[in-house]
């Protein structure tokens, strides 16, 4: 039987969604900052573009960025919408998505002068009342403990000083890790407490030798109420995205051994690495 216009019509629409899905299929779209280093950047020198691009060839994907600019918003404004597939870094358990098992912990970090030779081990450090500055990004959990120990008055306007970035839009303030980390090198501030993913990068590569001192994750405010400080770090997918979340469990659990060398490469503290590799093999 002839085919009629209905048919060709049925027949090219056919051929269009095959195509469609075989590109889907080849291409792996990826939820990422165009400006948050050291996690990533559009020129791709974070350390997760280099995690992004790992994962991409062993799925045998090409990878894809679609880029933010706001973090408050960018699982709403990206995930959610269907423009990208996955995120490289969040917490494990946020509710917000479907995450992968952990692919790395780590936590909370003093960085001093190695030739200062300060001894804090933990927020009931003296030196940490002598200190006269101490850098640390607001809303984290370092400005919840200078509170607690009575330094976060004090401290409050130099901090405002290291705001590095503003919008007048929607107020989003901006703190360049690698500002704070230059406020210790140079010997403007004493101390810096940061979280240890976004300072390694910028503690190895310090013309002044530092060091980095994990701190416990046994703090409490005041009232009691624990402060966490150590945390998991997981890959993640829209909810009901199962397929991928499962590749992506799958090539975290075969590529341990890389991912902990690009993540140490970087200069990130590691913690519990038994805890991690055991997760990723259940």
């Amino acid at each position: 039987m002839p085919l009629t216009k209905k048919h060709l019509f049925a027949v090219v629409c056919l051929g269009l969604s095959l195509s469609t899905a075989y590109a889907d299929d080849s291409t792996l779209k990826i939820c990422a900052a165009e400006d948050e280093m050291p996690y990533s950047n559009n020129n791709g020198e974070g350390f997760e573009n280099k995690l992004a691009q790992l994962v991409g060839e062993a799925l045998h994907k090409k990878v894809e960025y679609v880029y933010w600019s706001d973090p408050r918003y960018y699982l709403r404004d990206t995930l959610d919408k269907g423009l990208c597939d996955a995120v490289i870094g969040v917490d494990t358990g946020d509710p917000r998505v479907s995450t992968s098992v952990p692919y790395y912990r780590s936590g909370y970090v003093f960085i001093t002068r190695q030739s200062e030779q300060l001894d804090i081990e933990n927020w009931d450090s003296e030196a940490l009342q002598k200190a006269r500055r101490i850098a640390f990004v607001p809303g984290s959990p370092a400005e919840v403990m200078l509170r607690a120990i009575g330094r976060y008055n004090d401290l409050f306007n130099y901090s405002q000083e290291l705001a590095g970035f503003k919008s007048r839009r929607n107020q989003y303030v901006k703190y360049d890790t690698a500002k704070l980390v230059s406020e210790v090198s140079s010997g403007h501030a004493e101390v810096a407490a940061l979280w240890g993913p976004a300072a390694g990068r910028y503690v190895k590569a310090a013309v002044t030798p530092l060091t980095m001192t994990v701190i416990p994750d046994t703090n409490k405010r005041a009232d009691g109420e624990k402060v966490g400080h150590h945390y998991s770090t997981s890959m993640a997918v829209r909810k009901g995205n199962e397929a991928l979340l499962a590749q992506l469990n799958h090539v975290i659990k075969a590529k341990q051994p890389e991912i902990r060398q690009l993540l140490e490469a970087e200069g990130i503290p590691l913690l519990d690495a038994e805890a991690v590799a055991v997760a990723a093999t259940h």
